[in-house]
């Protein structure tokens, strides 16, 4: 860029730019959800990490989606403070932990513990089904981000 010229800073529109990667996001997404995740776990990992993300859009979604599939708004109210709370169970604080891990990459975390917490309540496949969850709601709010 030259001296005087302004940078254009409007948002790159990624359906348009690289129009084969949201069928293809789409269809890991189906996958996933071929693996029997429970909805209610879904839904508060994908809120909790929109929360730490700071995504704004996907928070507001993901409350929506939540309330449509039965979840309580007093335990939506508090998800912020999972760790510190009794509504929620002990394989939910589990996976909640996995999502906070996940999601705000720290050197110092001890995966293998957490992962032991994990097994405490589920198999490897929800294990699994549960990890790329966090994955996948991780990359759709850094696209969505990206457009703020």
């Amino acid at each position: 860029m030259t001296a005087g010229t302004t940078a254009n800073t409007s948002p790159v529109r990624i359906d348009l730019a690289v129009p084969d990667v949201f069928p293809a996001l789409l269809k890991v997404r189906e996958a996933i959800d071929g693996h029997g995740l429970d909805k209610k776990l879904h839904h508060l990992v994908h809120l909790r990490a929109s929360q730490i993300n700071g995504c704004a859009f996907c928070v507001k979604m993901h409350l929506r989606e939540a309330r449509e599939d039965g979840e309580t708004q007093d335990r939506l109210d508090r998800l912020v403070v999972w760790a510190h709370v009794n509504d929620f169970s002990e394989a939910e604080k589990a996976a909640l932990a996995w999502t906070e891990a996940l999601t705000a990459l720290d050197h110092q975390t001890d995966y293998a513990s957490l992962r032991g917490r994990l097994r405490e309540s589920f198999t490897d496949k929800e294990i699994g089904a549960l990890t790329a969850t966090i994955g996948m709601i991780n990359l759709w709010n850094r696209i969505q981000v990206s457009a703020h």
